[in-house]
């Protein structure tokens, strides 16, 4: 992928017609679209790309069943439909899931579950998923695991994403139709003259700064819109975001007959058990207020032992904190709607202009994964009509990269991988096919034999791959690759992700 070549001291800054600040699964989604219909884009973020919100959602693609509660119907609906979309557009990284909603006395009446999962079948015209069913827990397989109290259930249906890949998908395609893509860059000063923004950049690793020129910017910084807002355009009135952390823990178990689970807690917060990585269960989420944008989002004791009593107050085989292996936290940026509670705050997007600098500036707020699409599509639309384009949307139906497959074809790709690279391990076959679909044929290009894959870092990941990452995928550090392109994090010991992370750094000096 292009590195950043600055502007020389006697040069004209690079000239865009549309840059976008954030490189999170908003900013990509924009970007991508924008260049596909033949914007000059620029992409910054301060850091790697889907290192904040993006990496550290529920990895869930669906409509949000409990945003019925709230008649989010619009949001639900449009939510539902790209859930499908999405599923045909990178079904390497999205699949579908069954998920078991045990019944109790303390929930909603029976026959109201039943409204509301009749609603998620038909508000966004499934097709591809299977429809939603009365479960017998008594009997059902899906009951073995759940304390006895619990004989009724449903089952309906939602996709799994790897939520950080899909960043990383985006801006690969925003990157062949001709967009720059700088990582660990962040934008320091904006001021709209002569017709144009001119914008000062400072490249976090060499601290260089260096400027560029756009027609139209667009601020998708998640969590930092505000921030940006006030401290690059100079807007300190800016009160556009509610931030909501959110944490989730990994534990090492599995869970019978390829289901998923959602629990009500008591306090009517939903957690979601979900298989994770082959041997892990992912279990999540928290809800908390969280106003520290400046302070890296850590899970707290309480937050643990709040999800562990919540899951166990269903499961037969009780989780202990003693059990986690791995957390995750991030922070939300939900748009500022006033709500009295964190989990009422809607979750849909809200995107707002903004002129009073004299240029044009389009503005993120809040959003959810499901719906990055239909956002970025929005937001380009509002490019086009400054920059005087047509408004011609392209992004329905086009497969991201390493999706060229069926939905349902996941199986022969693996067959295909394991025919073509007979030397390549059933696991490892299955991992790269999850992981880079199609491409990994890019990837793994002439290879004929193991030792042609290099130098063996541990879990079965070898420098084949890491380069592989560093030329196409922007990866610079190794917790890029261990926990945000991969999950690679769970299994490779810490010397192994030593070895790892002085491959890396070598690299970046051979750079």
């Amino acid at each position: 992928m292009e590195q950043s070549n600055h502007a020389t001291a006697d040069q004209s800054p690079a000239h865009y017609d549309t840059f976008v600040i954030g490189g999170g699964i908003n900013g990509a989604g924009i970007a991508r679209d924008a260049a596909g219909r033949n914007q000059s884009v620029c992409l910054c973020d301060s850091g790697d790309f889907g290192g904040g919100t993006s990496s550290a959602s529920t990895k869930l693609v669906h409509g949000g069943l409990r945003y019925l509660e709230y008649y989010e119907f619009r949001l639900v609906r449009e939510a539902l439909i790209e859930r499908e979309e999405l599923l045909q557009m990178a079904p390497h990284i999205i699949w579908p899931l069954r998920f078991v909603l045990p019944h109790h006395n303390g929930l909603r009446p029976a026959w109201l579950l039943r409204l509301g999962l009749f609603l998620y079948d038909h508000l966004g015209g499934r097709k591809l998923l299977p429809a939603t069913k009365t479960l017998d827990l008594t009997t059902d397989p899906a009951g073995q695991i759940l304390k006895s109290d619990f004989k009724k259930g449903f089952e309906y249906s939602d996709c799994w994403i790897e939520d950080s890949r899909m960043v990383i998908l985006n801006l690969q395609q925003a990157a062949e139709n001709g967009a720059r893509i700088l990582p660990r860059t962040a934008i320091q000063t904006a001021v709209y003259q002569q017709d144009k923004w001119l914008l000062t950049l400072n490249d976090r690793v060499t601290g260089e700064s260096f400027q560029v020129t756009a027609n139209v910017v667009v601020n998708s910084s998640g969590p930092w819109a505000d921030e940006i807002l006030k401290g690059v355009f100079g807007l300190n009135h800016a009160n556009n975001v509610r931030l909501v952390g959110g944490s989730h823990i990994v534990i090492r178990r599995t869970l019978p007959f390829d289901r998923s689970y959602i629990f009500q807690a008591a306090d009517d917060r939903v957690i979601f058990i979900i298989p994770y990585e082959k041997d892990f269960l992912l279990v999540g989420t928290t809800d908390t207020e969280n106003n520290d944008i400046h302070t890296p989002p850590k899970i707290t004791q309480g937050e643990i032992n709040y999800l562990c009593e919540s899951a166990s107050e269903y499961l037969n085989d009780a989780i202990t904190p003693e059990d986690v292996v791995w957390t995750f936290s991030g922070v939300r940026p939900l748009y500022n709607d006033g709500a009295s509670q964190a989990q009422e705050a809607t979750r849909d997007y809200v995107v707002r202009e903004n002129n009073e600098l004299g240029g044009p500036l389009i503005n993120v707020f809040g959003g959810k994964i499901t719906t990055y699409r239909k956002l970025a599509e929005e937001v380009v639309g509002r490019v086009c009509n400054y920059l005087g384009q047509p408004n011609q949307p392209w992004t329905s139906g086009t497969r991201l990269p390493g999706g060229h497959f069926p939905v349902n074809g996941y199986e022969d790709l693996v067959s295909k991988i394991k025919q073509d690279y007979t030397f390549i391990s059933e696991p490892l076959a299955r991992r790269l096919a999850r992981l880079y679909g199609t491409d990994s044929f890019k990837m793994l290009g002439q290879k004929s034999s193991l030792d042609a894959l290099g130098q063996h870092f541990g879990g079965e990941l070898y420098a084949a791959e890491v380069d592989y990452l560093v030329q196409n995928e922007w990866v610079q550090q190794a917790d890029d690759l261990l926990y945000r392109r991969t999950k690679l994090g769970l299994v490779l010991s810490n010397d192994e992700q030593v070895k790892l992370s002085t491959y890396l750094e070598e690299n970046q000096r051979q750079l």
